[in-house]
């Protein structure tokens, strides 16, 4: 096996329509074509691929995640994007790791899943 990217990460949402809204006006990203799986749910594109499912009214049959923490996504322009959480509102933790010159700010979705952006 040799794996080649990360292809999607989906989360189980308690309000698709917020949902949908933070991750295209918080994150940038765009809904684009789902096929129709007989439950609710939207794909959110980062270019030409569906990086994040959402899904709504339907239980994934477990009850918690295990010990999933937080997904990452590669951003640019930190001063840019801090701007955009404040004038929306967005509470984040920064995080510098200077051996990286790495700038990290942490955010969390409505359904609470934590959010990493990383600045190089």
């Amino acid at each position: 096996m040799d794996l080649q990217a990360l292809h999607h990460y989906t989360v189980r949402v308690t309000d698709l329509d917020a949902s949908v809204k933070f991750y295209e006006e918080i994150l940038g990203l765009e809904s684009g074509a789902r096929p129709n799986f007989g439950f609710p749910g939207a794909w959110l594109y980062l270019g030409e691929g569906p990086v994040v499912h959402l899904i709504a009214g339907r239980e994934s049959g477990t009850a918690e995640t295990g010990p999933f923490d937080h997904i990452a996504f590669g951003v640019t322009d930190v001063d840019e994007t801090i701007q955009h959480l404040d004038k929306n509102g967005i509470e984040f933790r920064r995080n510098e790791i200077t051996e990286l010159s790495m700038t990290q700010l942490f955010i969390r979705d409505p359904d609470g899943v934590m959010i990493e952006l990383n600045f190089s």
